[in-house]
């Protein structure tokens, strides 16, 4: 992997922010990825603009780093670690996106892009009180978003205060429905309405998150029309390309956003 430092210094990752970016950065099927998203900063001068804007690429970088990872998977195949590559690859599409997006934000924290009070994280359980924040009731059942990542900050005794729900999807041919489903479910369980009393809706907190939604969109699909209508339920959404358009924001477009809202 291409060694790449951070010239200018602003934040020390902390014990567990460290311990996340060492494990991406050993994690094996990671490694074509990081060498992608590393030469590109290196080719734009190591900047703060070069590691905000990497992740307008992520979806280059990806497609760049297939092969090698096929390679990877067909060594393993070849061990007996594995017997389908093209199902490997599946599984394994959703862990690279996230932790490219982890690895990222980490380093634009580091260069000073985002603010240090502001986290990220894959594991709810590391987010303290997250499960009371993204718990709606539905007549004695309850109904809980799809979290891929969280975007937080702390109040003093640790507890959740601020939150960014992140969902992530490498094609909209997914779950995307599940979490802007979610989204509209809170919106009802929150406002004086009819549908909240008749299927007895109740959200027991008034620290609502938000909730987001970022793809790489390697299939083309988001100028579906109904594709267009799922984003209009997210408070932001963001793509991992350049793009120019009015429903869906350029995923480098995430730092003003977490820096602002949190």
């Amino acid at each position: 992997m291409v060694d790449i430092r951070i010239v200018i210094l602003n934040y020390e990752l902390n014990k567990e922010e460290n311990r996340d970016l060492v494990k991406i950065e050993k994690t094996d099927y990671m490694l074509p990825t990081l060498k992608g998203i590393n030469e590109f900063v290196i080719k734009n001068g190591i900047t703060k603009n070069s590691w905000r804007e990497v992740f307008n690429h992520l979806y280059e970088i990806l497609k760049g780093a297939e092969q090698d990872v096929r390679k990877l998977l067909n060594d393993r195949k070849i061990k007996g670690e594995i017997t389908d590559i093209s199902q490997s690859i599946k599984s394994i599409a959703g862990n690279v996106f996230s932790n490219s997006i982890v690895y990222i934000f980490l380093k634009n924290k580091i260069i000073g892009n985002i603010k240090p009070n502001i986290f990220i994280t894959s594991k709810k359980s590391k987010v303290k009180n997250f499960d009371k924040l993204a718990t709606i009731n539905v007549d004695g059942e309850t109904q809980k978003p799809d979290a891929d990542l969280i975007i937080y900050t702390k109040k003093e005794n640790d507890d959740v205060d601020k939150c960014i729900i992140l969902s992530l999807k490498t094609s909209l041919r997914e779950r995307a429905g599940q979490t802007y489903k979610w989204k509209l479910l809170m919106e009802i369980a929150t406002s004086e309405n009819t549908i909240k009393d008749k299927y007895n809706i109740s959200y027991e907190t008034n620290d609502m998150p938000m909730v987001c939604f970022a793809t790489v969109n390697f299939y083309n699909e988001i100028n579906n029309p109904q594709h267009r209508g799922m984003f209009k339920f997210f408070d932001k959404a963001f793509i991992s390309k350049p793009v120019n358009e009015n429903f869906i924001s350029p995923l480098s477009e995430i730092i003003d956003f977490v820096n602002e809202e949190l």
